[in-house]
């Protein structure tokens, strides 16, 4: 009598999908995870590193007076943060130490492939082109168009509605009314997602550029 064939595992896809719809990469490399929220609907692609164990060593507590873990980096929904990109709190020396500061990327940002990002804050509705660099302490502001191999120097604010090139960055023109809005053929086909991703606006809602990524 011959033995039962044993059965093979279903095949696993790309992401890990969440009960709030964030899709993470099995191939991602996620430190510190007890430190790091996503809002929800949001992609982490392959080689990205969320470095979610740089963290305020400096105790935290709730209004009860429990001690609470301290967030690292804060993601909001519908961002996407593609493939090799690298997303760090920024730091300081103090006195011989080195400190950690929470980090915090608002909602329907695009950061492009091989971006290092370690800003205090991304608003939302900004669009980060490939490799671009953002020292600690940038601050972005809302609608704002960040061109790729952009240098952003420490501590830089980007007003809002801004486009920015240049190494180091500078402000090189104005996004203008309807960014993001009801336009087309812009962002389609950047490859993000394999090739087959739907047209989406760059600076616009993410959620269909979110749906096409499995």
């Amino acid at each position: 009598m011959s033995r039962p064939s044993a059965r093979k595992a279903a095949p696993k896809g790309e992401y890990i999908e969440t009960d709030s719809g964030n899709k993470v990469s099995r191939r991602s490399a996620i430190t510190g995870t007890a430190n790091i929220t996503l809002g929800g609907k949001t992609v982490i692609m392959a080689d990205v590193h969320l470095r979610g164990d740089l963290h305020s060593t400096r105790a935290s507590t709730s209004t009860s007076g429990k001690e609470v873990t301290p967030t690292s980096i804060s993601i909001g929904r519908c961002t996407v943060i593609s493939t090799g990109s690298v997303i760090k709190p920024p730091c300081r020396v103090s006195k011989g130490q080195v400190h950690y500061y929470p980090m915090k990327i608002g909602d329907n940002v695009f950061v492009g492939p091989n971006c290092t990002i370690s800003a205090i804050q991304v608003a939302s509705y900004v669009h980060v082109g490939a490799n671009v660099v953002m020292h600690p302490f940038v601050m972005v502001k809302e609608n704002v168009k960040i061109l790729p191999n952009t240098v952003i120097p420490a501590h830089m604010v980007i007003p809002s509605g801004s486009i920015v090139a240049g190494r180091p960055a500078r402000v090189v023109g104005e996004v203008g009314e309807g960014w993001g809005g009801d336009r087309t053929g812009a962002g389609g086909g950047l490859g993000v997602g394999g090739g087959g991703e739907k047209q989406w606006l760059e600076g616009g809602d993410l959620r269909e550029l979110v749906r096409s990524i499995k």
